[in-house]
């Protein structure tokens, strides 16, 4: 039953991407739960004002594992001849937006895209890497590089510098084209600080864990 298979992998996917790491590392380790605190956010670049560069990283990985353990599985494991497997995919990152665990109150998708890029087209995700740590350094803004390497991903897919071959027809170019323009608009609100002048850098002093 294909529709049935499809249906099962779409909610699997949702479910992945459901799982709220910024709010389990912040409660657990932290006693904090993030979403009172800066953007109000789960996702890593909240996390990373939060809870300091060790708490955001620690689910910022975890938030990219999200994105690549749904594409992984959709891609062994699912015959896509009827969806293919970056739709399947695309709900772990729903999931991460709106996650079920959470409230559906999650994050803006951008580690939870990252993943999903490392498993499917992993070259680009080494250049989208390069990208936003260059303007991390420069910058010193996690929004800004957020999005500076999402509108690369977009080039990318289409220029498809690598030749990968799962970046062939329009389905997965109009995807990662989606994405660009979802974190683009997620990300309003952090253009609103910037202007503002109140946008947190990465080097203002954060949380002490409670576990170190």
């Amino acid at each position: 039953m294909p529709i049935l298979n499809s249906l099962l992998f779409i909610l699997l996917a949702y479910l992945i991407g459901s799982f709220p790491s910024g709010l389990i590392i912040g409660k657990t380790f932290y006693k904090i739960d993030i979403r009172e605190h800066g953007s109000g956010n789960l996702g890593g670049s909240n996390a990373m004002r939060v809870l300091g560069k060790k708490g955001g990283l620690v689910v910022y990985i975890l938030d990219i594992l999200k994105g690549s353990l749904a594409v992984f599985v959709a891609m062994h494991f699912y015959d896509f001849h009827a969806i293919h497997p970056l739709i399947v995919a695309i709900f772990a990152l729903i999931g991460h937006l709106y996650p079920v665990f959470a409230g559906f109150k999650g994050g803006k998708a951008v580690a939870t895209s990252a993943g999903i890029v490392l498993v499917y087209a992993p070259l680009i995700f080494l250049l989208l890497a390069v990208v936003f740590f260059g303007s991390l350094a420069i910058g010193k803004m996690i929004s800004i590089s957020s999005v500076t390497s999402t509108i690369v991903l977009s080039i990318a897919v289409w220029w498809n510098p690598f030749n990968n071959p799962n970046l062939m027809g329009h389905v997965p170019r109009i995807i990662f084209t989606l994405f660009t323009v979802l974190i683009i608009i997620k990300h309003i609100p952090n253009y609103k600080r910037i202007i503002a002048g109140t946008e947190p850098k990465v080097n203002q002093k954060k949380s002490t864990p409670i576990i170190q």
